[in-house]
């Protein structure tokens, strides 16, 4: 991948890569992309982001205790989460991203064995060699919190694409907080918001479409 001093182009150039090259990151490349994320903003600049990294035995060893976790429907959420809770987002969009994704995969809608095995393709981090746990202390309502986290992630994977890397953020990583604190050793008090999977991206990595964005109008209100 080109890298580009233009940051309209890298923000179309990224996205949620789902095939990765067994060839891991060196130390330098993976630091480089670190530091980059470390000037992300946030409030009262708390930088309140904890982020544990896996790779090599430690991500294998992740693969197979959360994919045993997944069979056995034994789910631990730090956070809540109700897609009813977003009355005003049509459902069409995530309908017409998980057929997208599936198709691409060649899962028929009632194959119910196959969409299985594409959760748990997830759980493999799709081959990537790295993958990045954004924990965070539990202060108030979360929000202000969450939302420094997030602007850590979108910094990270911005630098991953400027540097030729590709990444994927996968909010299911947090449906097994309790396998990942144990694993990876974190304490009790540290919750686990989501995960990215990262390295070099694959031939096929653009196997699944870029998802088409919501025209501006539908989401800003300008005044004066």
């Amino acid at each position: 991948m080109a890298q580009t001093s233009s940051f309209g182009n890298l923000v179309r150039l990224r996205r949620s890569v789902r095939h990765f090259l067994p060839t891991p990151l060196a130390d330098l490349q993976m630091n480089a992309v670190l530091g980059d994320a470390q000037r992300s903003p946030s409030n009262c600049n708390t930088q309140p982001w904890m982020v544990h990294i896996a790779s090599g035995a430690a991500k294998e060893a992740l693969t197979k205790t959360l994919t045993a976790h997944a069979r056995e429907a034994r789910f631990s959420s730090d956070f809540s989460w109700d897609e009813t809770a977003f009355p005003d987002i049509p459902d069409a969009r995530p309908r017409e991203q998980g057929k997208t994704y599936y198709e691409s995969l060649g899962i028929a809608r009632n194959d119910a064995a196959g969409r299985q095995a594409g959760l748990l393709k997830n759980l493999e981090f799709f081959g990537a060699t790295h993958v990045a746990f954004l924990f965070m202390r539990s202060v108030g309502d979360n929000v202000r919190v969450a939302a420094d986290l997030g602007m850590y992630a979108q910094t990270f994977l911005l630098s991953l694409t400027a540097r030729g890397f590709a990444g994927i953020p996968q909010t299911v990583l947090g449906l097994f907080s309790d396998p990942v604190r144990a694993t990876v050793c974190v304490p009790g008090d540290m919750k686990l918001l989501f995960g990215i999977s990262f390295g070099h991206a694959g031939a096929d990595a653009t196997s699944v479409p870029y998802m088409p964005r919501a025209p501006l109008s539908d989401s800003i209100v300008r005044h004066g």
